[in-house]
């Protein structure tokens, strides 16, 4: 009786397992309405094969809830009229610097750019099947809208932006609640609320910074200043981050190299340790009251210039375009509207840059915190600053960007591709991948369906360890973000005998690609092409495919043959740069 009892025990703990590990491959596999509006989706069942639709199944297809992705609005006119000034600004200049100009990318190699700027990963392989069920002149754009309504790509930019506006490190303990800021960003991306606005709330931003995220722009500062908003790395920070324009050097000294030229951009002047402390002095209002958290109060600033015997009575004051600063209103309000304002276009430039370098993993610029005001832009993104000046859309400002021939130009010529062909856009500039988008890829290869918060929690949590763990040994750039440093000996024998990239290619059926390749494609070819597809989001090409046919067809084991395939190609130069 009591060995019944023990075999009992055991088949039903047996059963629930199974029960959970079909729960688990059954999870996300339906869909809310709302999801099906903001991403493609593939069918109920995600398929190996590709969906291009034949006469035989276009009936069945279109009786299928989920056979096809939902295409969001198509871009308006006034778009479009913005996107052929940028062609024709870099034709242009193209054609005066003598340059041949690639050919288009293919769709796939567009969609994966997309990918890598908006949410960190490639393209999963669900995505690609969906993509593949629309006509070709479709998909880029389809896939571009699914991106931009994704909640992955507001916590992804909201984590990039959080970087430039407050830094990388956890900054004081108790007053800094970097996540609570993360999120709150990311609310506001997804509510796509105008960047100028976004921007007025954290200059001007009140309460506590558990109660209100935004004052964590603030007392991030706290550490510097004996617990009270620090006005010179606040003045630092506004002038970099929201203007585009490094003047940190202005606080001990006058400029004397000619690095910092300020006042009318159209007759500059050398820069002056008054014009950063004059800035800095707005941010001297915000006042810390116990547990009312940060108040606006009156501005009062003092500071002892180089050469001066004492300090003096600092008056608020910008370092350009005074006319755009109103005269009425607190310190901190009155530097909003000057920093947002319509007519400062040092702010549209700086915000435009930054979404550019963003989109394409390096800045159209020698820095994108450094653009002089007399300097010009490139010239493909002064219609844009243009346009950004009128609507401030965040998004509009990606589909711009996205949609333009410098962003779906191929990588590889015909020609001979050199520095000026990258530079000025003729080709798509390689870019190697920044580590959190090399975990994040390895890790969506690794999956057949998109990863995102409709994942089982058990997937979530695999992603969040795996992703934190390879970056604390991979290294992360913190506020570098578009460094041009190559990789290191050590982050190469990460990738090489790294756990992550060893677990994500196990041939486990339940949590891995690779399993569930062996298991359900129907021959070695699929097997190849679905792997290529999900790590590289390309279809291989014929000697590819016939190598890899042959090396499966010389294993006895196809799963462990399949392990080394994706082991191979994730380890690939081709896997962790953008091209």
């Amino acid at each position: 009786m009591k060995q019944f009892f023990v075999s009992v025990a055991k088949w039903s703990w047996f059963g629930l397992l199974m029960l959970v590990a079909f729960g688990y491959m059954a999870s996300g596999l339906s869909e809310s309405s709302n999801d099906r509006r903001r991403e493609v989706e593939a069918a109920s069942d995600v398929r190996l094969e590709g969906t291009q639709p034949s006469a035989d199944s276009e009936s069945t297809d279109r009786e299928s809830v989920d056979s096809a992705p939902i295409d969001a609005a198509a871009p308006s006119e006034s778009i479009d009229r913005v996107v052929a000034a940028v062609n024709a600004a870099r034709t242009e200049q193209l054609a005066e610097l003598g340059l041949q100009s690639a050919p288009p990318a293919d769709w796939l190699a567009s969609c994966r750019r997309m990918s890598l700027a908006l949410i960190g990963s490639g393209v999963s392989l669900q995505e690609i099947r969906g993509l593949e069920s629309l006509p070709e002149d479709r998909r880029e754009s389809t896939h571009l809208s699914n991106l931009l309504g994704d909640p992955r790509f507001h916590d992804y930019w909201a984590e990039r932006w959080t970087r430039f506006v407050v830094g990388a490190d956890e900054g004081p303990f108790i007053v800094y609640r970097r996540r609570r800021f993360r999120h709150w960003l990311s609310d506001e991306l997804a509510a796509n609320r105008p960047y100028d606005q976004i921007v007025r709330d954290l200059i001007t931003a009140e309460g506590l910074w558990t109660d209100r995220p935004e004052v964590n722009f603030l007392t991030v500062t706290f550490d510097s200043n004996d617990g009270n908003p620090d006005p010179i790395r606040l003045a630092a920070r506004t002038s970099r981050a929201f203007l585009g324009l490094r003047i940190d050097c202005l606080q001990c000294h006058n400029d004397f190299l000619g690095n910092v030229n300020l006042g009318d951009p159209v007759e500059t002047r050398e820069g002056l340790q008054q014009d950063f402390h004059q800035l800095a002095a707005f941010y001297s209002s915000a006042k810390t009251n116990g547990l009312q958290g940060v108040r606006t109060g009156q501005a009062d600033y003092e500071y002892q210039y180089l050469d001066e015997t004492e300090a003096v009575q600092v008056t608020p004051a910008v370092p350009y375009a005074a006319e755009l600063l109103p005269e009425e209103g607190d310190a901190r309000s009155r530097l909003a509207t000057w920093v947002t304002h319509q007519d400062n276009r040092q702010f549209s430039r700086a915000a435009v840059a930054r979404f550019w370098a963003l989109m394409f993993g390096r800045s159209a610029t020698e820095a994108v915190d450094n653009l002089p005001l007399d300097e010009p832009l490139p010239p493909m993104l002064e219609p844009i600053v243009d346009d950004f000046v009128q609507h401030r859309d965040i998004r509009r400002t990606i589909r711009i960007i996205a949609q333009s021939d410098a962003f779906r130009v191929a990588s590889r010529a015909t020609f001979d591709v050199t520095e000026p062909h990258e530079q000025r856009y003729a080709v798509f500039p390689l870019t190697r991948l920044r580590a959190e988008q090399v975990a994040g890829s390895i890790v969506q290869a690794s999956k057949i369906k998109a990863i995102n918060r409709d994942s089982s929690l058990l997937v979530q949590l695999i992603r969040y360890g795996s992703i934190n763990d390879f970056l604390e040994r991979f290294g992360d750039l913190g506020e570098n973000e578009f460094s041009k440093d190559g990789i290191t000996i050590p982050q190469r024998l990460l990738m090489i005998n790294g756990n992550m990239l060893r677990e994500a290619g196990e041939p486990n059926p339940v949590l891995n690609a690779t399993g569930h390749i062996n298991l359900f494609a129907r021959d070695d070819a699929q097997a190849i092409e679905t792997i290529y597809l999900c790590l590289l989001n390309r279809y291989p090409d014929a000697e590819e495919r016939d190598y890899f046919i042959d090396k499966l067809t010389e294993r006895s084991d196809r799963g462990e043959a399949l392990e080394d395939l994706y082991w191979t190609l994730a380890n690939s130069t081709e896997f962790t740069w953008n091209h």
